[in-house]
């Protein structure tokens, strides 16, 4: 804007060009104040960038959860719009770094060898829901994990894990030695390796290929947490589930930002981001939406009359722990490899789990 001042004579024949530059300049002062303000409140619209069927719990609950987080506690500065089929899974991570999305939620496991730390959540054994183990995850990346650096190029805003993976089946399992040929869709990470101890023969396809993968016999069974009966459809391709108490394994997620996209964001803005949403409230956020889910889909196969839960007898419970146990020495071994102290990461997700779930 220019100003143009002007300077005039009162009735007195006074010049009133001093006056009249002081309420000019109080004007040009509230004009600035005004465009700042209304500046600071603009409202950023972010692109979520996700993969899953469009009534997955990630997107209903996680991902429209954080939007709803985000703009409550910005005042509707910044908001959020959830699209879908940007990229293939393994490709998200990419996608927020390229700039083409500004948030993303990936699976670890889909990108073999890019991460060895976000492992020590899928190891077996663990005891608690997904709620537990997702806020004990974030407490003990900010403790030991984060000093990989393995999200570099992206900033890091939740860590999440389902709950306990079972086995889905099309064909009867009674016992943990029926697992054994049986060809299995594993989704990557620790299942694969525990997938190798109970001898199944693995095959690796994207989530949403699962229920094709299914009904047209290339697979019998599947590797997922019990919520996934629901988001896959597996009551109608996988009726048996075989479920071992804690789960054979865990699944780790991340959702990441844009670091550009939040360095523009306003100073404001990111302060209620970083002390309200990002880290531990988000983790927490999704661990129960998980849970929600499993609880619904359990209660749901148990409701279909041709579905079956096989819990895994004593005896098999027993046999596994020892299979679990060489798991977890391989994958400890791995991450105490790059320099981290593995077995105290360990030792601390089972006490923050355990602190949680009192």
């Amino acid at each position: 804007m220019k100003l143009h001042i002007i300077a005039g004579r009162n009735r007195s024949g006074a010049q009133t060009g001093g006056n009249d530059m002081k309420l000019t300049k109080l004007m040009a002062s509230a004009a600035i104040a005004v465009a700042a303000a209304t500046a600071s409140f603009a409202e950023e619209n972010l692109v979520i960038s996700s993969w899953l069927p469009p009534t997955h719990p990630i997107n209903t609950e996680m991902l429209q959860g954080l939007a709803d987080m985000m703009a409550e506690v910005t005042g509707g500065e910044v908001t959020a719009e959830i699209k879908m089929g940007l990229a293939p899974p393994p490709a998200q991570m990419d996608l927020v770094m390229d700039g083409a999305a500004d948030v993303t939620i990936i699976f670890h496991g889909y990108q073999p060898g890019r991460f060895v730390a976000t492992k020590l959540i899928e190891l077996p054994g663990y005891e608690g829901n997904a709620e537990a183990a997702s806020v004990a995850y974030w407490r003990v990346h900010e403790a030991y994990l984060a000093q990989l650096d393995e999200h570099r190029g992206v900033k890091l805003i939740g860590l999440s894990t389902h709950g306990p993976g079972q086995i889905h089946s099309n064909k009867e399992v009674a016992t943990l030695d029926d697992l054994n040929g049986l060809k299995t869709r594993l989704g990557g990470g620790v299942s694969a390796d525990v997938g190798a101890e109970l001898g199944l023969v693995g095959i690796q396809v994207p989530a949403p290929k699962v229920y094709e993968t299914l009904d047209s016999g290339a697979a019998d069974a599947v590797a997922m947490n019990m919520g996934e009966r629901i988001s896959f459809k597996l009551n109608e391709v996988a009726k048996n589930v075989y479920e071992m108490p804690g789960g054979f394994y865990r699944g780790s997620f991340a959702v990441l930002m844009s670091q550009e996209k939040f360095d523009s964001l306003p100073e404001a803005a990111q302060k209620a981001l970083e002390e309200k949403v990002f880290g531990e409230p988000f983790s927490r956020m999704m661990g129960k939406a998980w849970d929600d889910s499993d609880d619904r889909a359990r209660k749901a196969t148990e409701e279909a009359g041709d579905n079956k839960i096989v819990t895994a007898s004593e005896a098999d419970q027993a046999k596994f722990a020892d299979m679990a146990a060489r798991v977890r020495e391989k994958i400890l071994a791995e991450i105490a490899a790059t320099g981290i102290d593995a077995k105290a990461a360990y030792e601390m997700v089972k006490a923050e789990m355990a602190k949680e779930s009192m």
